[in-house]
């Protein structure tokens, strides 16, 4: 659905972006994420063909940015940072606006723009003048307005910014929601936690330089060479630890908050001999779990020493 190589903008001496190599399939919802001038709002902008690279080659549903950039503007729908409303018109007259710019006319054109707002959860907004929204319920407008033409591809250029703590949980809900629908959505954010929940592919942006660009779950798989499993017992913890201690899967025990941490030795995949082995020397299990990396705390180890700061 949109593949990128080698892609590259350069303004005098500096590079805005440079060597950017993305392959998203239909259905993928990958988390752009890197500080403010890294290259995001670049890359989208060539993608969504409002930019042209200085070299390199972008491809959205199988056209190329220089070939067919009218057939990719039928495909794509980009929503920018920051964005104006007019300030005379009405949500539903707003709408209606762009979907007759999207050539959708007569009782279609209504029908459409209703369906939107309902989307977005907009629909009790639809007689309030645009101007009077807030910052969360505009964002939400202007996702209604990129969604008019039911595009294959959407570029979402930082959506959840600036907004107050129950906007940001509704939008991310939304974007969510729209991933499910197999659209491919690129979004972009500078704030790590926003998107580590909703999307399953990642890559990391600064400098105009890509750092990481893989599956979450391979960003996890990158970052732990180990497993390390939570157990807990429901007495004689001190035992369980010596029999933990003595398994061949394990590195070493240590107490952690009410059970007891357990590092696996490396590329242990198999580890359901550990439970058996406490089972069999009568413990009775209260709790055993692998312990989840944060994907914050993996994106920072990602990117030690490379000058991300995020």
């Amino acid at each position: 659905m949109i593949k990128t190589e080698n892609l590259t903008k350069k303004y005098g001496d500096m590079f805005a972006i440079k060597g950017i190599e993305l392959n998203l399939e239909q259905g993928d919802l990958f988390g752009f994420i890197g500080p403010n001038g890294a290259g995001k709002t670049t890359t989208m902008r060539i993608i969504a063909t409002l930019a042209e690279p200085s070299w390199g080659e972008a491809y959205v549903c199988n056209h190329s940015i220089y070939s067919a950039p009218k057939e990719i503007r039928k495909l794509v729908g980009y929503m920018p940072d920051f964005f104006g409303v007019y300030d005379d018109m009405k949500v539903i007259e707003y709408l209606e606006f762009f979907a007759a710019a999207y050539r959708i006319t007569g009782p279609a054109r209504r029908k459409r723009c209703d369906e939107m707002l309902e989307i977005v959860d907009l629909d009790f907004k639809r007689d309030a003048f645009a101007n009077t929204l807030s910052r969360g319920q505009t964002q939400r407008l202007g996702l209604a307005r990129v969604l008019l033409h039911d595009p294959q591809v959407l570029l979402l250029d930082e959506p959840l910014s600036g907004l107050d703590p129950r906007a940001r949980i509704e939008m991310r809900n939304l974007l969510r929601k729209l991933g499910q629908t197999g659209k491919t959505i690129i979004v972009s954010s500078h704030i790590l936690p926003e998107l580590a929940d909703i999307c399953n592919k990642i890559g990391i942006i600064d400098r105009g330089v890509m750092s990481v660009s893989a599956e979450v779950s391979e960003v996890m798989k990158q970052v732990r060479d180990r497993t390390i499993l939570h157990v807990g017992v429901a007495d004689r913890e001190e035992a369980a630890t010596r029999v933990l201690d003595d398994h061949p899967l394990v590195d070493s025990v240590v107490s952690g908050d009410g059970f007891l941490v357990v590092s696996l030795i490396d590329n242990t995949s198999d580890y359901s001999g550990i439970p058996t082995a406490l089972v069999e020397e009568g413990f009775r299990i209260s709790l055993f779990r692998e312990e989840e990396i944060n994907l914050e705390s993996a994106f920072m180890a990602l990117t030690k020493g490379t000058g991300a700061h995020f």
